[in-house]
């Protein structure tokens, strides 16, 4: 897609498209994902969406989840090695310097996951810093972004969305500054859902994934996602007798149209595996569950095991 400039599905604006050529021509690396897949025990995993930019629910799926096993199932097993994937993976990423790590101030979720990924770093012998988003300056003399100490930020872990960041006063700022960010730009295009009918384009009928299309045309029950949003804003889903749509900021944002596989369900929780990516390596499975079948940010974290 970048090759070929095939960027009007994404609906983003010309600098935006810049940055995330500039970030893949450089090749930046990038730390982590997760995606999501609809599966209750047959047939195949059905890939519902990738959250390649600001995953959270990282401490529960790496830590948590660990500590109950070994509490309530010692004798069991889980798929999870991410703490000790992400702190191999971060020697790899090291860049030498300080790296800030930051997050809106004040947003417990968003930095319990900072805060923990800036330990697995610390284990890993890197230096950090901890940077609340709004303590972000832009020294005008230097050109560059500075930390609240006025010291130059030059590496940033960022939980916060680039379609934001690029929308922002100093977004105009983030090229000329030399400042490099982890996820880096050119996630932005993998965490779009018009992701999703490109896939579904290069790859029709693959058993992983499900009819999608930016327009209404799909036969049968299908789900309307906007291009960008976040926990479960503004999804429709119609399925039969099922009419379901959340609230949420992005009612007239440009959408795709998904085929609609419905969640495992268990008592009348909605399960949704997320399914957790390490530099490009499969290393953990989060479970969250809701009463409804769209997964919001309140749903709940479900532990797992396995026996042999």
């Amino acid at each position: 897609m970048i090759e070929h400039r095939h960027f009007a599905p994404f609906a983003l604006p010309e600098s935006a498209i810049e940055e995330v050529v500039r970030s893949w021509k450089r090749q930046d690396p990038s730390l982590y994902g997760r995606f999501d897949f609809s599966w209750n025990g047959q047939g195949q995993p059905k890939l519902l969406e990738y959250n390649a930019d600001t995953p959270t629910g990282l401490l529960e799926a790496s830590v948590v989840q660990w500590h109950w096993l070994n509490e309530v199932k010692p004798e069991a097993d889980q798929f999870n090695s991410l703490h000790e994937k992400l702190i191999e993976h971060w020697r790899s990423l090291d860049p030498g310097s300080l790296l800030h790590f930051s997050a809106i101030d004040g947003h417990e979720e968003d930095t319990g996951n900072v805060l923990y990924l800036q330990d697995t770093a610390r284990q890993a012998g890197l230096s950090t810093r901890y940077l609340p988003l709004e303590f972000i300056g832009h020294h005008a003399g230097r050109g560059r972004f500075v930390d609240q100490y006025e010291q130059d930020i030059s590496h940033c872990f960022k939980l916060y969305p680039w379609e934001w960041l690029l929308q922002d006063d100093f977004g105009r700022f983030v090229d000329s500054s030399g400042i490099r960010f982890l996820e880096p730009a050119w996630k932005l295009l993998l965490s779009s859902k018009a992701m999703l009918p490109i896939l579904w384009q290069l790859n029709p009928g693959h058993p992983n994934l499900l009819p999608a299309s930016f327009q209404n045309d799909l036969p049968g029950a299908y789900v309307r996602k906007p291009l960008y949003s976040r926990e479960g804003e503004n999804i429709r889903i119609v399925a039969g007798d099922l009419r379901l749509e959340s609230d949420g900021p992005h009612a007239d944002a440009p959408c795709i149209y998904q085929g609609f596989a419905p969640l495992a369900e268990y008592d009348g929780n909605h399960a949704v595996l997320g399914c957790w990516m390490i530099g490009g390596q499969a290393a953990g499975l989060g479970i969250r569950e809701d009463a409804s079948p769209i997964t919001r940010d309140s749903s709940r974290f479900v532990p797992h095991y396995f026996i042999d």
